[in-house]
């Protein structure tokens, strides 16, 4: 009998290691704490335990064989990866300093001053009047998070004196380990760099440009793939990413960096995620590239050989669907996702909620609605495609409230530039 995979998480970014595991046969233990996650109807067996949670993950599996330890999109459970690949004797785990940079911006901060990368202004510390009376020394405008915090948990960016002893608070309460940072806004435009490495050298590096939802939250509306650089910034990137993984122990599998090209070209990689890009992130990469970086990742986990064979890439444009209001309200539909995924240059929609179902305010990357990918010839043709598919979709979340709905003003899903 095949041994199980044991999977950390079981939410919509974990659920494609569950339909390549079931692909190929491998029985797989789900973790999570919460019981409505989408991964569950496919797992084998189901631990309703936090992934945070080593000891009782352990304890909970027994002294049996694992054929892998494995996650995707969350740093949560780096550190819970890390010793459960240890304690089972598996073929894959996470670096230590690679968690602890993820799980920990601090520690990110070193490992980056370490490596020679540019950096900013910062400060953190568990006591949130420190944080406040430190954060006044940098200069302005000024971002506020949780040290261990992700999906834009937390998140703020303070532009008046006055308003962070309240973007402090805000971030303590979404930290686990009560944690908070204050860092100096870099102005320039989003990217993020994924990096498949193999054999202690880049293999797979796609660049995106994000598509950030104005706000002060630095919530993510998607990425448009691949990003508009010349060769130079390109392999200037590419190089820091591989030598961040070196720095970090990582000399194969995933990681993902969060940067800002400031305008004089100067490259400021803010966190680092030692697993695959969230956010549907994998959906892109097949899209345009014809790469499977979850199945290699599975391959990894087992200690099996893999490739990541691609094609000529297209345009691409992940779309990450949310709800345009600052207030609960009830999802509307006009067209079924198969009517969609007909459409010219659609690649992949899915939607995690149905018709009528409560639809919350998106303040955090856990509140998105679902995911709409597109290609096209050019760049302008994939944005034609994502506005066309869009419309004809028509989602529509309508306020909740005590007034009917036709006589209350709706928020129709829109395209994020």
């Amino acid at each position: 009998m095949t041994a199980p995979l044991l999977v950390l998480g079981a939410g919509e970014d974990q659920l494609p290691i569950y339909l390549e595991a079931r692909r190929r046969g491998i029985p797989t233990i789900a973790v999570d704490q919460r019981t409505d996650r989408p991964g569950l109807a496919l797992a084998d067996t189901f631990l309703h335990m936090s992934t945070r949670d080593a000891r009782a993950i352990a304890a909970a599996v027994g002294p049996v064989a694992l054929s892998g330890v494995v996650s995707a999109a969350s740093d949560a459970c780096l550190h819970s990866w890390l010793a459960l690949a240890q304690q089972y004797v598996t073929a894959y785990g996470i670096p230590r300093r690679a968690a602890d940079a993820s799980a920990d911006k601090t520690a990110f901060h070193r490992v980056a001053s370490e490596a020679g990368v540019p950096r900013y202004g910062w400060e953190t510390s568990i006591d949130p009047a420190e944080v406040v009376s430190r954060a006044r020394w940098l200069r302005l405008p000024i971002v506020v998070k949780p040290t261990d915090g992700s999906g834009s948990r937390g998140t703020t960016l303070v532009t008046d004196p006055r308003d962070l002893a309240a973007a402090v608070r805000y971030a303590h309460e979404h930290s686990f380990s009560g944690a908070v940072m204050a860092e100096e806004f870099v102005s320039g435009r989003g990217l993020t760099i994924e990096i498949f490495m193999r054999k202690g050298q880049a293999y797979f590096v796609p660049i995106t440009e994000k598509r950030l939802i104005p706000g002060p939250h630095f919530l993510l509306g998607g990425h448009t793939c691949p990003a508009p650089l010349d060769e130079a910034t390109r392999a200037r990137l590419v190089g820091i990413a591989e030598s961040l993984c070196a720095a970090m122990g990582i000399t194969d599998g995933p990681a993902n960096f969060d940067v800002v090209l400031a305008p004089d070209g100067t490259p400021y990689v803010l966190e680092v995620g030692a697993r695959l890009c969230g956010n549907g992130y994998p959906r892109l990469m097949r899209a345009v590239y014809g790469v499977d970086t979850v199945a290699a990742l599975v391959s990894l986990a087992l200690g099996e050989p893999f490739e990541l064979p691609r094609q000529p890439p297209r345009h691409g444009i992940l779309h990450v669907m949310a709800s345009p209001l600052d207030v609960p309200g009830g999802l509307a539909l006009l067209s079924t996702v198969d009517e969609i995924r007909r459409l010219p240059g659609v690649c992949d929609v899915e939607l995690f909620l149905r018709p009528g179902d409560v639809v919350q305010p998106f303040t955090q990357s856990a509140h998105k609605l679902g995911y709409l990918v597109v290609t096209g010839d050019t760049p302008p043709q994939a944005e034609q495609r994502l506005a066309h598919a869009l419309d004809v979709l028509g989602l529509t979340v309508i306020p909740a409230g005590d007034v009917a709905p036709a006589e209350q003003p709706e928020g129709k899903l829109d395209v994020v530039n």
